[in-house]
């Protein structure tokens, strides 16, 4: 038996991320299920409490006295609740919010244990779909502990074909595209099985997955990996198994269960791809491919490279793919003291360095934003971990204000706002939740900061809606959008309704004095809202994109930018790929071609539309994005397809436009670059 909290005691009340109400729903919900032994209708309330319990790979304190009751229930009939018994391995892979209290520590173990067998029972049932059946035996190795189901939160879909890598030493990530394909042969070793596990005995039910595992299963050559597999489910998962022997087992269980039997084969042959090694392209130093997979892996240490290439070589930049066109060249662009220079030596534009604090040179920043002044001077304010925001003049880069402060706290986000009585504000949010608003003239706070307890202001944006006013919208990890007034900083209004985990808002212009908010929430979606609507559920005019069009182009999406044109403004999305897609906001459908993906090793980290000067002000528009890891800037007129590339000696984090010029924020400080395209 689990222990289970009673549904009835107070102690609910301490807890965060749940309503008993819904637990009751999903246990009526589970209930039918096992009685009718049809339907998935435990699917949607179960939904709701899920995302109450678990946002952005953090699991509230809720959790704790939620999984006993639910995974009691679900049990007793294990194979109707495939996607239940994942997404709890994801909650035990999840980083706590909360230390688990003493009061439910066993009920919680038991029923982590009890989901373990009942995840192993519903794998060992009736064929899976060979994508799910890949997240299921994850599950498994997630709920026995194992390290490596924290790949549970990689996304390794059949349909993803890239992979990203994050190097345990120097901590850099690299995204390789075209990694899942289907080997014909094996392109290294199988890994050997330590000696110190192939005596160890675990729980009955990994004896019965070996069990299912054939040596034949995928094929000549594969037949090692299928042995280790063998062993591995065998020896009963021990801690210390290496996770490359781990994924072998997972990419094993696959071919033994995933249908069709054909999707299940060729989906374990590609999964056998993880067990290889990675060569870092910025240390330089060999790795195990799980041991890039995981969130610092224990015990993991530069590897010696295995007898032939270990990953399928990576699609190179200009090259076709599924998305954009590749017939206008892409171009590459070098910085030179201060300027920007062509292949062969010409200059194309002027790179000019904003310093002049005594704090401000060496930091890193996290964010920027450009403040007009009507008639007057722009001004760049930039901020990073140390809570100051630094003000600068963007036509002299001469510094006008470095001790706009409240706290010593990381600052996450920036904007500007530009009020119907001419005066011009700065917003900034903390990772604390703290929003503060200064003068952008004086520099002096218009209000007491406001604190936010729904999390860290990760973006925010300015609104502008019907009746004249100007408004902050704030937006957390934990799916708080609100609307505030700027000479207060309270809010007047709520947006996201779902309750989505934000990563990005912007604002998008559809009629004078009116804008849209635009959002990218954690699962790569997209929406919109209207301001103007004070029904959060309400329209408005927000059009959401079409989830068709992003679903034919594999898009998920991670920042969004308006995107000013001649005749309107269009809504820019981007995913870590680099790739970048327009959308007109009136209809929620794509316009043009869309960008292709940047070089391997470059996520996208940052984009912002540039206005550039020409003989018809104003047509010219291009967009930039920029990349951390692959410390390098993309240029993309989606006019005329032309791409120009700039390989930085710095991170790239953040990105504004100040007129025509493009301000860059890095890892050591900001820059102002000249374009000349």
């Amino acid at each position: 038996m689990i222990a289970t909290l009673p549904l009835d005691s107070p102690r609910w009340h301490d807890l965060h991320g749940v309503a008993v109400d819904e637990v009751k729903e999903v246990l009526e919900a589970v209930a039918a299920t096992i009685a009718t032994g049809t339907g998935s209708e435990w699917r949607e309330p179960w939904s709701r409490v899920l995302d109450g319990l678990l946002e952005q790979e953090t699991l509230y304190s809720g959790a704790y006295a939620v999984l006993p009751h639910i995974v009691g229930a679900a049990a007793a009939s294990p194979g109707h609740f495939a996607d239940l018994w994942v997404d709890i391995g994801c909650m035990v892979t999840a980083g706590a919010a909360d230390p688990l209290p003493a009061d439910l520590e066993a009920g919680f173990k038991a029923a982590r244990c009890s989901a373990g067998v009942a995840a192993a029972r519903c794998f060992l049932g009736v064929g899976t779909p060979a994508a799910q059946c890949a997240d299921l035996a994850l599950a498994c190795v997630a709920l026995d502990g194992h390290h490596i189901g924290q790949a549970l939160w990689r996304d390794l879909y059949p349909e993803e074909e890239s992979v990203v890598l994050c190097c345990p030493g120097c901590e850099s990530e690299t995204e390789i595209p075209d990694f899942f394909v289907d080997p014909v042969h094996p392109p290294f070793e199988a890994p050997e099985l330590p000696q110190t596990a192939q005596d160890h005995q675990g729980e009955p039910i990994w004896g019965e997955i070996a069990e299912t595992l054939q040596e034949g299963a995928l094929g000549a050559g594969w037949e090692p990996f299928m042995r280790l597999a063998h062993a591995v489910a065998a020896a009963g998962l021990p801690r210390e198994m290496p996770g490359r022997a781990v994924l072998c087992l997972v990419a094993g269980m696959v071919a033994a269960k995933g249908t069709p039997d054909w999707a299940g084969r060729a989906w374990a042959r590609t999964l056998m791809l993880l067990a290889g090694n990675f060569r870092c392209p910025q240390c330089a130093q060999i790795w195990s491919t799980a041991d890039c997979l995981v969130e610092a892996p224990g015990g993991a240490r530069p590897q010696e490279p295995l007898a032939s290439a270990s990953v399928p070589a990576a699609r190179q930049p200009g090259t076709t793919g599924r998305t954009g066109r590749t017939d206008a060249p892409e171009k590459g662009l070098r910085w030179e003291g201060g300027a920007l220079l062509a292949a062969d030596g010409t200059s194309r534009g002027r790179v000019t360095v904003l310093s002049g604090s005594s704090s401000g040179p060496g930091e890193g920043v996290n964010a920027l934003t450009v403040a007009s002044l009507p008639g007057g001077p722009t001004f760049v304010a930039a901020a990073g971990d140390s809570g100051v925001v630094h003000v600068w003049d963007a036509a002299g880069g001469r510094l006008v204000h470095e001790a706009m402060t409240v706290q010593q706290n990381p600052v996450q986000s920036l904007t500007a706002l530009g009020l119907s009585d001419g005066d011009v504000l700065l917003a900034a949010g903390y990772a604390d939740g703290t929003v503060a608003l200064w003068d952008a003239i004086t520099g002096q706070q218009v209000c007491e900061p406001v604190a936010n307890w729904l999390g860290a202001v990760n973006s925010m944006c300015t609104a502008m809606v019907p009746d004249g006013r100007t408004l902050l919208v704030t937006a957390t990890p934990r799916g708080a959008v609100r609307v505030r007034d700027p000479r207060t900083g309270e809010s007047v209004a709520r947006l996201n309704p779902h309750g989505r985990a934000i990563e990005a808002i912007t604002a998008v212009p559809i009629a004078a004095g009116h804008t849209l908010i635009a959002a990218a929430d954690a699962q790569g979606d997209v929406h919109l809202w209207d301001p103007a609507v004070e029904d959060a559920w309400e329209p408005g005019a927000a059009v959401q994109l079409s989830k068709q069009a992003r679903e034919d182009l594999r898009h998920r999406v991670t920042d969004v930018a308006a995107v000013p044109m001649s005749d309107r403004a269009l809504l820019a999305t981007g995913d870590r790929r680099g790739v970048i897609v327009l959308w007109d906001p009136a209809t929620g459908t794509p316009v043009g071609e869309s960008l292709p993906p940047d070089a391997p090793g470059s996520p996208l980290t940052a984009m912002a539309a540039v206005p550039l000067p020409g003989p018809l002000p104003g047509r010219r528009t291009v967009l930039a994005t920029g990349s951390k890891a692959g410390r390098s800037l993309r240029v993309w007129e989606p006019a005329t397809g032309l791409v120009q590339h700039l390989a930085l000696d710095v991170a790239v984090t953040c990105l504004a436009a100040a007129g025509s010029e493009l301000i860059v924020g890095h890892d050591r400080g900001v820059l102002s670059l000249s374009l000349d395209l």
